[in-house]
Order: structure tokens, then C-alpha cells, then sequence
């Protein structure tokens, strides 16, 4: 019996005898730093992919969601996975709490805590009216789309009177298989970026600033974005401890991902309690706050 395994995805399982590149490496080694933390508490833990089919989920205590990245491109066999892995272990963060924040609705539950997020229109599954629709119905000009279950930048598109037409079809494709939502362009993020808040149970820990490359709005490294050292004034840090500490049950880790807003305030972009980036590499005792947390909130 294993007292926790921390989750992957397979390709990473198939790179620890050889990683090829600098990405993997950086992958396979924050997830040691998470393992040799709860190795070093006492607790028996190993690295598996979540999608193991040898592996008996009911022979570990607890599971801890980490880099599980390819969940959004098969979330057709993740979602009844993890429905049925949650009655067999506990799962880390609580699995009610990860159905929550798959979708980015729970933006929505933010607000209603009095957390500022970027203005925001949740498109249904199935409307039928166009992009240029949605803009005239807002007023809006400028702005950027995606899907409400996401991540890495899939499908995230920048939309102006000059491109709109084009992005049509797909998004006529896409609103008929999945929610979408529509925001206005944060003017702030090329120029200032967006901050990642690394939070382990409810205590900040370090922080980075991702940058778009030049000519672009998307932050992540898929898109030629790059991170940064960030030293956050202790107001940002109690912005990203106070978004953490509105959810409940209080999370195990977490990640406030922020921007600027068209006023100039700090705004909630994403929170992320999933399956995280969390830079354990610029701060590896970070690893050990997380370990000390789960090990004295959940032993059994």
C-alpha cells in the first residue's frame, strides 16, 4: 500500500530512463522534489501516470494531481476516470474541488466572493449567435476567446474588427461542442505580463512573471512565452493567499494566475488547482510545504 502516488501523464513515465529535452527534464525533476518531500515525512510514494492500466487505485491512500497535461485533449477518458478513481483513493485536491474548477465558470463563484476577474460572458454550448453578434451585443471591440474547459492556449484566440470574419468557422465549430467565453483584451498583459502566485495550502511560497514574445498575447512557453523572477509586494501576495483562502475546502496547492485589468487592478486570470505548473525549480523547499501541509491534514 502506497500512502500517496503522484500523477503524471504517461509520456513522462516513459521519459525518466532518457529524458530528450530540457522541457521533460524540468518535468521529471520538479516531480522528484515533490516526491523525496513526502519520501523524506515517512510516507511511501511513487510516480505513475494516471492512466496506468496496471495499477490498482485502491492500493494508495491518496493521489496528488501533477502533471497530468494531456487531461484537456482527452477528457472524454479522463472525466470517467477520475469519477471512478475518487471512490477508490482520495484525491489531492479533493476531487469535487477539481470538478469545480475544470470549468471556468467557477470565475463566476470568484466574483460572487468579491474577487476581481477580467469582465466576462459565458457563452452555451449550442448558441447559435455569431462572433460579430457577440461583439455588437457588448460593445465590445477588441478581445480574446477560448473554451471554458482548457488549458495550454488551446483554441484561445485574439478577435478585432479585422480578423473576426476569419475566426467564424471555428468558433461555429466549437460553440456547437463545448462552452466558450468571451472577454475584452486585457491592453496590460503584453506590456506588464501575468504573475503566477505558487500557493501550498493556503501559503505563499515564490512567485514568477510569464511574458508573451513580442507580437503576442499568449503567455505560455507553447507559444514562445517565457518566465521570470518576480518579487511581489506583500498587497499582491495577500490578493493571491485571499483567493486561495475564498475557496473551500482550503487547497493543498494552488496557483493565482493574474494580470493587470483595463483599470490598472490586479484580476484573478485563472486559478488553477488541477494539475498546476508550480516551479518547484525556483523554489525547491516549496515542495516541502506542500509535503508538510497534506501530510498533517490528511493522514489517516
Amino acid at each position: 500500500m502506497f500512502d500517496i502516488i503522484i500523477l503524471t501523464e504517461k509520456k513522462y513515465v516513459n521519459a525518466i530512463a532518457e529524458p530528450s529535452d530540457w522541457y521533460t527534464r524540468n518535468v521529471l525533476d520538479e516531480d522528484n522534489l515533490v516526491l523525496k518531500a513526502f519520501e523524506n515525512k515517512g510516507w511511501k510514494a511513487a510516480i505513475k501516470s494516471w492512466d496506468d492500466p496496471d495499477f490498482d487505485w485502491t492500493q494508495t491512500k491518496h493521489v496528488l494531481f501533477r502533471t497530468i497535461w494531456d487531461y484537456f485533449h482527452r477528457f472524454n477518458e479522463f472525466a470517467p476516470w477520475l469519477k471512478e478513481t475518487s471512490v477508490k483513493t482520495n484525491m489531492i485536491n479533493a476531487y469535487e474541488q477539481i470538478i469545480w474548477n475544470i470549468d471556468k465558470h467557477y470565475l463566476n463563484d470568484l466574483l460572487d466572493e468579491g474577487i476581481n476577474i477580467p469582465e466576462t460572458l459565458f457563452i452555451k454550448k449550442g448558441d447559435s449567435r455569431s462572433l460579430q453578434d457577440l461583439h455588437d451585443d457588448m460593445g465590445w471591440e477588441d478581445t480574446v476567446i477560448k473554451p471554458c474547459i482548457s488549458g495550454a492556449g488551446r483554441h484561445t484566440y485574439k478577435l478585432n474588427s479585422e480578423n473576426i470574419v476569419d475566426h467564424e468557422d471555428i468558433y461555429k465549430e466549437l460553440i456547437a461542442q463545448e462552452d466558450m467565453m468571451l472577454q475584452p483584451f486585457l491592453e496590460l498583459v503584453p506590456e506588464k505580463g501575468e504573475i503566477a502566485f505558487m500557493v501550498m495550502g493556503g501559503q505563499f511560497t515564490h512567485a514568477i512573471l510569464k511574458k508573451a514574445k513580442e507580437g503576442d498575447f499568449r503567455v505560455q512557453d507553447d507559444f514562445g512565452g517565457s518566465i521570470h523572477d518576480y518579487s511581489p509586494t506583500p498587497e499582491e501576495i495577500a490578493f493571491a493567499e485571499n483567493v486561495v483562502k475564498s475557496v473551500s475546502p482550503l487547497s493543498a496547492y494552488a496557483r493565482v494566475d493574474a494580470v493587470w485589468d483595463n483599470d490598472g487592478n490586479l484580476c484573478v486570470s485563472e486559478l488553477e488547482l488541477i494539475e498546476p505548473e508550480l516551479w518547484f525549480r525556483k523554489k525547491p523547499e516549496a515542495a516541502d510545504v506542500l509535503a508538510d501541509f497534506v501530510v498533517r491534514e490528511y493522514s489517516i
